[in-house]
């Protein structure tokens, strides 16, 4: 059989989907699940897209109901 490597950022995290940390974004409110690209600064990341942050915390936001 074969090894698999592994790193820090792998190690630390949830493997099921269901499991991963989620957080609310500061712009338009929706959740948004942890993404292996921000796995070293998970801490600081506020926004669920590049839309988003680009438009800052204004809370206008694309409302859908």
């Amino acid at each position: 059989m074969g090894t698999t490597k592994t790193t820090n950022a792998t190690t630390s995290t949830p493997r099921k989907k269901g499991q991963l940390p989620t957080k609310i974004c500061a712009t338009c409110g929706r959740a948004f699940e942890w993404r292996k690209k921000w796995a070293k600064n998970w801490a600081q990341v506020r926004y669920c897209s590049e839309r988003c942050r680009r438009s800052g915390s204004s809370g206008g936001g694309d409302e859908r109901t």
